[in-house]
């Protein structure tokens, strides 16, 4: 199975609240610009390549990535001008419940418990967990983690995965880098991510090693709106849209393939 992300640099400071198209607006959610044109606010959590991550290559820290390319697309499509907000992951459903963005895009799995405090959109892209180790260890599979310190993302699917697993020393971290420094640090043994998050940073941590796990539950990548958004009707036409024209496999193969601009980024 491919995997598929690489190692970035994320600066803070200039990430907390980063935009595609107008500056950021701290209080969040849409409005009307100065010409007349609607403003979405779409949060996410800017440490996830190839689906989102701060370009920093070109000097003005912008957020870039699968995700953000789709977000373009169906906004530029709907007469939206967008605006993106760079926040923790466990923030975001709450960022939407508190009316402080439109819809959330972050690599997001649509979970039943998720679903009880958000809707979701249609499925747009489905991929794999994967257990990522330091070269040689031994822990290939989630029956070899029992009773070491694993590694997680606060608020994902992952976290959630791995609390399913048995005898697990459980590292909740916020952000990706985190866990990777910790890792290769030995405070931790092992990290559970995403298969296309990890080939990233194997490609620039050859002393790692990823063992993929197979799907047993929900899975797949789809957009977060606030519970009753009407964006969510508005959204799903053009998703499709996207599926059926091609467009979807295009930036799929853009942002996944062995020569996304994402390996090109993180590979620095």
């Amino acid at each position: 199975m491919a995997i598929k992300r690489r190692k970035f640099l994320v600066t803070s400071a200039l990430s907390a609240i980063l935009t595609v198209a107008v500056a950021a607006c701290a209080s969040g959610g849409s409005g009307t610009a100065e010409d007349g044109t609607r403003r979405l606010v779409m949060a996410t959590s800017a440490d996830y390549p190839p689906y989102e991550y701060v370009d920093s290559s070109s000097g003005t820290q912008e957020i870039v990535g699968f995700d953000v390319e789709i977000a373009q697309y169906i906004t530029e499509e709907l007469g939206y001008e967008l605006e993106i907000q760079n926040i923790d992951f466990n923030s975001l459903i709450p960022a939407l419940q508190a009316n402080r963005a439109d819809f959330v895009m972050a690599g997001m799995t649509p979970t039943e418990e998720r679903r009880q405090n958000v809707d979701f959109s249609d499925v747009y892209y489905e991929a794999r967990n994967t257990i990522v180790s330091r070269q040689g260890s031994g822990l290939t599979s989630p029956e070899s983690l029992a009773g070491k310190a694993v590694g997680v993302q606060l608020g994902s699917t992952q976290e959630q995965a791995a609390r399913d697993l048995e005898g697990l020393d459980l590292k909740p971290l916020n952000r990706i880098t985190e866990m990777i420094q910790e890792l290769k640090a030995g405070r931790i043994d092992a990290i559970i991510m995403e298969d296309t998050v990890a080939e990233g940073f194997l490609a620039s941590n050859p002393d790692l090693e990823a063992n993929d796990i197979p799907n047993t539950g929900e899975a797949g990548s789809a957009i977060a709106f606030p519970q009753g958004s009407e964006l969510r009707d508005e959204f799903n036409p053009v998703l499709q849209e996207m599926i059926s024209s091609g467009k979807m496999d295009e930036l799929i193969t853009k942002w996944f393939g062995d020569e996304s601009p994402a390996a090109d980024e993180l590979a620095e």
